[in-house]
């Protein structure tokens, strides 16, 4: 399988209803993947699934008006809809357009606490450990590194992550070219280097229950 383009939009249609009713996923594009694998593993077929730009990840402001407009675009074909993106940088904004459009989001104040699940995330209490998922890994040039400028002024990594200590990288498979990537992604930025399966966490358990 390949990589997503960082901006895809990614839709998956044509799925059977369930018997409660068919389910629009509205996602992040950095979840895509993982998104599909949870619906595949567990037959789910009754969600449908509609990925927002991914690199929204990197501009929050983005996030609110893209979901606004694709509920109000999507709302009359679905018997419910789903904003499968946490808090994200939104300052609680996300959440309360989701309850004024009368819609679910996942739970979570970012990816990185529901992969771990929130629960396990919070009573961590990480101040100084920068994390990495799967698809962040695979695009760390394009999402973290370039748009940071160290790219072209390396001397910006202080600056950036002088008060981090380590990198944690949350996997959500077992894939031996994302761990080595992982460690590298690590060394580049001078932290310590930290590897925690994860799996899919609390979107595994988000999704079966819708």
């Amino acid at each position: 399988m390949t990589d997503l383009p960082s901006d895809s939009t990614l839709t998956t249609t044509g799925f059977a209803a369930h018997q409660g009713g068919k389910v629009l996923l509205l996602a992040c594009g950095a979840l895509a993947r993982e998104i599909l694998a949870v619906k595949d593993a567990s037959g789910l077929d009754h969600l449908d699934l509609q990925c927002l730009p991914a690199i929204y990840h990197n501009h929050p402001d983005r996030i609110i008006p893209a979901i606004e407009q694709a509920v109000a675009k999507h709302r009359a074909g679905y018997d419910k809809i789903f904003v499968v993106y946490a808090d994200c940088g939104t300052g609680g904004q996300l959440f309360e357009k989701c309850r004024e459009l009368g819609v679910e989001m996942l739970e979570g104040p970012h990816c990185y606490s529901f992969f771990e699940t929130n629960d396990v995330f919070a009573a961590r209490d990480e101040m100084t450990a920068f994390y990495l998922t799967d698809f962040l890994v695979r695009q760390f040039d394009a999402f973290v590194w370039e748009p940071l400028g160290l790219d072209k002024h390396p001397a910006l990594r202080d600056m950036y992550f002088g008060n981090y200590t380590k990198l944690v990288y949350q996997a959500q498979t077992n894939d031996p070219a994302l761990l080595a990537k992982a460690e590298h992604c690590a060394a580049r930025l001078g932290l310590a280097f930290e590897h925690r399966f994860t799996g899919y966490g609390d979107l595994e358990t988000a999704l079966n229950d819708l």
